[in-house]
């Protein structure tokens, strides 16, 4: 066998394998999502409290440890169900406040809507192109810690407009992290698609978190 042929051989055994991790996270994906609306809504029917749903979230982000460590083995895919579970829940308190809204059901239909047309149309744009996006991985990682601050700092001075603007700018950074978390899946970069998943999630989760934000500030009151 000729190293040419050898080559195509390792090529196209590479494509077969990246192919089977975008195929893998995006059905994990799809399921953990579904999962989530499912804790949301018994969450939501629960009428869990906003202390609850941050023992919630710190009990999720306490398994995204646990998931990046479980990660190679079998009992990964429990530990992202229940990260996703977790997540989930914590939204319960956040979409019964919007839901009681005169307005509220359209809008949290808004948010979902508008997420799913960000997430699949970089998704397709970075699938089709099959451009790296790994150049962006240090700016994004810059943005999120200065969100993080303003964040923090907002908690004290509840500024409307500074929360209008740290949602849209979460927003930014999440389409920046869905083009970059995809780039590495098709580029190689990640080969692990319980991992891929986890990151794709958390910026859908985010997205969707900031996007109803940004839509309750402009049309909370009509």
């Amino acid at each position: 066998m000729s190293y040419r042929e050898t080559s195509n051989i390792n090529t196209l055994s590479h494509g077969v394998e990246i192919n089977k991790v975008l195929r893998n996270t995006y059905f994990l994906l799809g399921l953990t999502l579904a999962f989530s609306a499912v804790t949301a809504v018994i969450a939501m029917a629960m009428n869990i409290s906003p202390m609850a749903s941050l023992v919630c979230m710190i009990a999720g982000f306490i398994m995204l440890f646990v998931v990046n460590k479980k990660a190679d083995s079998a009992s990964g895919i429990f530990w992202v169900f229940g990260f996703a579970g977790a997540m989930g829940a914590s939204l319960g308190p956040m979409l019964s406040m919007y839901a009681g809204l005169a307005n509220g059901p359209a809008l949290i239909m808004q948010a979902l809507a508008g997420t799913a047309l960000i997430f699949f149309s970089l998704s397709a744009y970075v699938l089709t192109t099959r451009k790296d996006f790994s150049f962006m991985g240090g700016f994004l990682m810059i943005g999120l810690i200065v969100v993080l601050v303003a964040a923090l700092a907002n908690i004290f001075l509840a500024i409307p407009a500074l929360s209008l603007t740290i949602s849209a700018v979460v927003i930014l950074i999440m389409s920046g992290l869905i083009l970059f978390d995809t780039s590495r899946i098709i580029n190689g970069g990640e080969t692990n698609y319980i991992r891929a998943t986890v990151s794709l999630y958390l910026n859908v989760f985010n997205i969707f978190v900031h996007l109803l934000s940004l839509l309750g500030i402009m049309g909370g009151d009509d």
